[in-house]
């Protein structure tokens, strides 16, 4: 399905919250949108891929990583998991690995930006909970919008 976040500000600005933090994209698919699911994690992916292996496809997964630059909480293993589970992309407050490899992936994958060091794997965190980056709240249930233009957040299906 086409659309433009741009256009769905103009029809829907009183219904959607605009994300304020600025994504790059990672995966081929630089255009994405789905059903929100979430986890909040610091450095540590442990619950990142228990969510990938279990939400339903065509979800969004939301990452909290608490905007830490200091490593990667997806690499090239994660984002196939994600591509063959077919979900409609991951949005991560934090950062990436394997980014040449995650650009071959055939789903969407926004993050802050790329570090080459691993994350812990403690399992520690916190999944199906709003989390709060960006200026927005991200409700599991909630409606994720993403392109080149940014990320927008309804609480109900708008497309």
């Amino acid at each position: 399905m086409s659309f433009k976040t741009a256009d769905i500000c103009d029809d829907f600005a009183s219904k959607l919250e605009v994300c304020q933090s600025e994504f790059k994209s990672y995966g081929k698919k630089p255009k994405f949108f789905g059903p929100i699911s979430t986890v909040k994690v610091f450095e540590d992916n442990v619950l990142v891929v228990d969510l990938l292996e279990s939400i339903p496809a065509g979800s969004v997964l939301v990452v909290d990583g608490g905007g830490s630059r200091r490593c990667a909480l997806m690499g090239d293993r994660l984002g196939g998991i994600a591509e063959s589970r077919k979900l409609a992309g991951v949005i991560i407050n934090g950062c990436v690995r394997d980014s040449e490899d995650l650009a071959k992936l055939d789903v969407g994958i926004f993050a802050l930006g790329t570090n080459p060091l691993k994350s812990k794997k403690e399992g520690k965190g916190e999944k199906h909970v709003t989390v709060t980056f960006g200026g927005i709240d991200w409700k599991p249930g909630s409606y994720a919008y993403a392109d080149q233009d940014g990320v927008v957040v309804s609480d109900q299906k708008l497309l």
